[in-house]
């Protein structure tokens, strides 16, 4: 046996009946030998670390837009914290951690620059829509590696696909990503936002920390020791009614206090002005895209603003204000 073999027996033996077995995967859209060392979903998890786009997620806005300081959380940051959250459970339950981390490293692939200000302006402007997780499936199906794409096993794809609250996912691991990323980014919010001044501990209701704790040491073990208590043994993943409304009210006061806060979320105008009139110059001159989208696009054959799209979402921060400055800026006005 090889010693893929030998894991994917390993999987039948230890794993619960509810979890998703590698040996057992429906499979990729063009098949492939098999790896002779890694399981599929372990092998899908090494792609998607070793994609650039995987690594451009260092430079794009998580909440605060080009924060003064280093410990506020980037793109790259919170996939991390999601994929820990959710290997933790996934390990307690005896669900299929390689799944889970795939899915959880690839859910926001397809994020753009400056967070969901930069997702709202293209889906404003594009007549063919925009969404980050559709976007994140478009990245590791047709976008990276000169439009070949990663070529996941399908229940990675459904997991990314349906990591939105909207969203269904087909596999356990999965609903687990979908509940570890909310888990996530409730908690880092609220010491971002504490960082940058805009809440205070007091501020939180005590409604909500009177069950999930104050710090976030202490709402995170409670949430994530909620989510297996009450998800052992059935083939679903969920929390308690009690830490499931409190976790609810927490994200609906972070929206009224930290998402729309002007003093967190003041530039995002500007942002959403840089992403739309980058939008509107690749429309008018599509030979300024790189050629790698402009052979996508004549042999795709799909429409121009979804190409378009596909290119300024794949933007880090950075990288979306330098080409702003390049095509909107008068040199002699930059310094």
């Amino acid at each position: 046996m090889t010693i893929r073999e030998q894991l994917e027996e390993r999987e039948l033996e230890y794993l619960s009946s509810y979890a998703a077995k590698s040996i057992a995967s429906r499979g990729r859209k063009r098949p492939e030998p098999q790896c002779d060392l890694r399981p599929v979903f372990q092998r899908d998890r090494d792609r998607i670390l070793h994609c650039k786009a995987f690594r451009r997620l260092k430079q794009k806005t998580q909440v605060f837009l080009y924060p003064k300081g280093d410990h506020y959380r980037t793109r790259l940051t919170h996939t991390l914290e999601v994929s820990q959250n959710a290997r933790t459970i996934a390990k307690a339950l005896r669900l299929n951690e390689d799944l889970v981390e795939a899915i959880a490293l690839g859910h926001d692939l397809g994020h753009t620059p400056f967070g969901h200000a930069g997702e709202r302006a293209l889906a404003s402007v594009s007549p063919s829509g925009f969404s980050h997780n559709i976007q994140s499936v478009r990245v590791v199906e047709y976008l990276e590696k000169q439009g070949q794409g990663l070529n996941l096993t399908w229940e990675v794809v459904d997991g990314i696909e349906n990591h939105k609250t909207s969203g269904n996912p087909h596999t356990l691991e999965g609903q687990i990503v979908r509940l570890s990323d909310k888990i996530a980014y409730v908690n880092h919010d609220i010491d971002d936002a504490i960082r940058g001044g805009i809440l205070r501990i007091e501020d939180i209701p005590k409604r909500y920390t009177d069950i999930l704790g104050m710090t976030t040491r202490e709402r995170l073990n409670t949430m994530v020791h909620d989510v297996i208590i009450s998800s052992m043994d059935r083939d679903k993943i969920v929390m308690s009614p009690e830490i499931q409304d409190a976790m609810s009210g927490l994200r609906e006061f972070l929206f009224e206090r930290v998402y729309t806060n002007q003093d967190a979320k003041g530039e995002e105008g500007k942002a959403i002005h840089m992403i739309t009139s980058l939008y509107q110059y690749y429309m008018e001159h599509l030979e300024a895209m790189p050629e790698e989208f402009l052979t996508i696009l004549e042999e795709r054959g799909e429409p121009e603003e979804m190409i378009v799209c596909d290119y300024i979402a794949g933007m880090t921060d950075n990288y979306a204000v330098k080409k702003f400055q390049e095509y909107f800026i008068p040199e002699s006005w930059k310094y």
